[in-house]
């Protein structure tokens, strides 16, 4: 039976599939008809994705910022979709090790540039693609306690915003998912910064995949699972001192415990 669904025989692909969003989007797509690519540095986790989801899902483990080429040969030479959604959730202030940041600036924004790079010349000849950066409110804001991932989170924005100013007349349309906290093993190992922060509004993984699906529906480029954020910031655009006092008060209130 043919393949039934908004993203009917579409191939795509989902980096940091293993589990939490990843997984999330993974089994969605596929739910719409898609053939999938489940990516994850653990090879077992992107396994049992694959498994789970059945049908034409393909479990491709590796590091995301080198597999774009290869996930784009398994689908037969075509990416319909990419999911940049592999992150590193890395804590620390300015003194956090250089490979820390270094790590850190590797996942969040140069695995993404690569991806873009293997697929951009295939996209543009035929003039269509789809790329879905999974940023967090973290990029529209900042975290406290988390220097390295706050700063790189920022250049996935930053990366994402320019894909679409510069491609989306040519047929690419890019999505920029900007969630605050979500139910999964990121948000655990957040700490108690997570706690104080992101727990208290806390969704599901599911719940950020249908803010997806509605966003590329609506042919939206920030996508912002919990909206509160848009309030949040604008603040931060129009009064950034208000809203570097209220973010100093939450600091401080962390550092007292």
């Amino acid at each position: 039976m043919a393949a039934t669904g908004a993203y009917a025989g579409q191939g795509v692909v989902v980096t940091g599939a293993g589990g939490g969003i990843g997984a999330a989007l993974a089994r969605r797509f596929a739910a719409e008809g898609a053939r999938v690519v489940v990516n994850d540095l653990d090879p077992a986790k992107a396994a049992a994705v694959a498994a789970g989801i059945g049908g034409d899902a393909l479990a491709l483990p590796g590091d995301a910022s080198g597999i774009a080429e290869p996930a784009r040969e398994a689908l037969g030479g075509t990416v319909d979709v990419y999911c940049a959604n592999a992150g590193l959730g890395s804590p620390g202030d300015a003194f956090a090790a250089e490979e820390v940041w270094e790590a850190a600036w590797d996942t969040n924004v140069m695995a993404h540039v690569r991806a873009a790079r293997a697929l951009l010349p295939h996209w543009l000849e035929r003039g269509r693609g789809r790329f879905v950066s999974t940023v967090s409110a973290a990029g529209l804001l900042t975290m406290i306690g988390a220097a390295p991932y706050s700063v790189t989170k920022h250049g996935a924005l930053a990366f994402a915003e320019w894909l679409s100013l510069t491609y989306r007349h040519r047929g690419v349309d890019v999505h920029a998912i900007c969630p605050q906290g979500v139910r999964t093993d990121m948000l655990t190992a957040a700490g108690t910064a997570g706690e104080l922060v992101l727990a208290p509004t806390a969704i599901t993984p599911e719940a950020v995949a249908d803010a997806l699906f509605d966003g590329m529906a609506e042919g939206t480029f920030l996508i912002l699972p919990h909206p509160e954020a848009a309030a949040y910031y604008a603040t931060r655009a129009t009064d950034p001192d208000r809203w570097l006092g209220s973010m100093n008060h939450l600091q401080q209130k962390w550092e007292n415990g």
